[in-house]
């Protein structure tokens, strides 16, 4: 990362999520002997959010989150992505209540009935394994528990499409459909992203999409690049952020923190993939749970 020699501007997170959309270079393939590296990185931030689930409770501050990510991750030789990328720096991102992501670990502690997005991305022998999780802060209301189970299903339908020859936007759609039908609404305004070698590289994953009449229609769209076809050695995230309200959302004046602009409550799970021959491969499966 260059700093400019004559007017250093800020980059916030926001134009790092969306970075990807600004790239229009070729899209990494990796072997499938590549998949190790991504396997070993991925697998130790599943077991740093699996470790998590043991702290996160009433009254703890969410610096003390991001601690335990910093520690966790050197004493397993990985450095986390986030710090000090694009002038973030702070070792994981964590989103309260009606945070839709990006929140800055801070003093603040958390509350009984808080629900919680941790982000954690570990890069380890130059792989980066990038997911994140909700947790329930003591005794949380039910709607927003159920967002959270609405949420996570969104994403894994959205994963459940993923082949050779489906698209990027196959997974939008999967995800939209269900979650609209839940009556929740998809937040436009961040994608997921590929990942690899790379933190944030193409192709976009968009969490909403369009389903198209004809095969005829369909083979347009994918060649006005609206959809992008999948192809076995693809790895990306998939990410969804899901809200109880509308989906906008804006933010603050951190230059980082992204809200809902209805206050209402938000809720988001990640994992990355890889594209196989046959269908994909998850990679930050949590070795607690295998979910």
């Amino acid at each position: 990362m260059a700093e400019s020699r004559h007017i250093w501007r800020m980059v916030t997170y926001i134009d790092a999520a969306l970075a990807p959309l600004k790239n229009e270079g070729q899209i990494r393939l990796y072997r499938q002997e590549d998949f190790a590296g991504m396997r070993r990185a991925s697998r130790l931030t599943a077991e740093c959010l699996d470790a998590l689930e043991d702290i996160v409770r009433p009254g703890l501050p969410t610096d003390e989150i991001d601690r335990f990510v910093y520690d966790f991750g050197l004493a397993h030789g990985a450095l986390p992505a986030t710090l000090g990328y694009k002038g973030y720096m702070k070792s994981t991102c964590v989103s309260i209540n009606h945070v839709v992501c990006h929140g800055i670990p801070n003093e603040k502690p958390l509350k009984d009935g808080d629900i919680v997005n941790i982000d954690v991305t570990f890069l380890l022998d130059g792989w980066h394994g990038d997911s994140s999780r909700m947790y329930k802060v003591g005794n949380v209301k039910r709607a927003a528990e159920r967002l959270m189970e609405v949420t996570y299903e969104a994403m894994m339908r959205g994963i459940a499409v993923i082949r050779p020859g489906a698209t990027t936007g196959d997974i939008g759609h999967a995800i939209q459909e269900y979650a609209e039908r839940e009556r929740c609404s998809v937040v436009r305004d961040f994608c997921g992203h590929g990942v690899g070698r790379i933190f944030h590289d193409a192709p976009n994953i968009l969490h909403y999409g369009n389903s198209y009449g004809s095969e005829a229609e369909r083979h347009d769209a994918i060649s006005k690049g609206r959809d992008i076809e999948l192809k076995p050695g693809m790895i990306f995230t998939v990410e969804p952020m899901i809200n109880l309200g509308r989906p906008q959302v804006k933010i603050l004046s951190d230059g980082w923190t992204a809200v809902t602009r209805d206050r209402s409550l938000s809720a988001q799970y990640e994992h990355s993939v890889g594209v196989t021959e046959t269908g994909c491969e998850i990679f930050t499966l949590s070795p607690r749970h295998e979910a």
